[in-house]
């Protein structure tokens, strides 16, 4: 009776976890804003929360994925080519994480995580700049911008593999960088991108550590329930009072994880 008392209470703690982590990754990438820190509460270890987090987070991306059809039509071009260097990085990530303690890369984590905040923040749109015209070849200076994000994203996949905690954010400044589409369009291509990243991140853990499904389970649900509704959002809120969420909320995971990390 008494387990059964604490499976409900994980559930009736989990799905609404899920519900709001799901919105906010699928939105914002800033999942772990709110889901691994609860992961923490309920007594899960840094590395065990880690992958259960990661799990779950395949969940939301798929539910953003089918709300997302619209923003992903006419984008496959794209995605072959961010696709590759995540994923490939990310398998990269997963094996790092039992190879390295995780206490070697905490303190490195907050460091990624206020950068990403600051190019979230910065006042300019890169979407909106000029874009090349057709037959015109591009500058020395737009290729060497173009390199170090495709070398970025790649970096991104290592670190979504590895740890993740708003991996998400840092894929989508990088985008922005480079993407002459609307933000509804670049999110959806990070929501893919990330989703397949975490299942490969999911299947290599399963062969190094023991998975807490009796958590995962109901964090999914709710991951799934909030990763299909955060892209019906995103269409309906200014693109900068997003980017203002996401630089806010990345800055408080930022300073919360360096807190963590060095108070030891």
């Amino acid at each position: 009776m008494i387990i059964l008392q604490t499976l409900w209470q994980l559930w009736l703690v989990l799905i609404p976890t899920g519900i709001a982590a799901g919105i906010v990754s699928s939105a914002t990438g800033l999942a772990s804003l709110v889901s691994y820190p609860i992961l923490l509460a309920i007594g899960l270890p840094p590395v065990v929360a880690n992958v259960t987090n990661t799990y779950s987070l395949f969940f939301a991306e798929l539910g953003a994925t089918i709300s997302s059809k619209k923003e992903l039509h006419g984008h496959q071009h794209d995605l072959k080519v961010i696709l590759p260097l995540t994923l490939i990085g990310c398998v990269i990530g997963s094996l790092i994480l039992f190879m390295i303690p995780a206490s070697t890369f905490e303190k490195v984590v907050p460091f990624f995580i206020l950068l990403a905040a600051l190019v979230v923040l910065w006042p300019q749109n890169y979407r909106r700049k000029p874009t090349i015209p057709v037959g015109q070849p591009a500058t020395r200076q737009q290729n060497l911008i173009k390199i170090a994000t495709w070398a970025g994203i790649f970096l991104v996949g290592v670190y979504s593999g590895y740890f993740g905690a708003a991996s998400g954010v840092l894929m989508l400044s990088l985008l922005a960088v480079i993407s002459p589409l609307t933000f509804a369009e670049y999110n959806a291509e990070k929501n893919v991108t990330l989703g397949l990243a975490n299942l490969i991140s999911a299947i290599i853990y399963a062969t190094q550590t023991t998975i807490q499904w009796h958590y995962i389970i109901p964090l999914a649900i709710g991951f799934l329930v909030g990763g299909f509704i955060g892209p019906v959002l995103v269409r309906r809120i200014p693109e900068r009072v997003i980017k203002v969420v996401i630089g806010i909320g990345s800055l408080i995971l930022a300073a919360t994880l360096f807190i963590q990390a060095y108070r030891k």
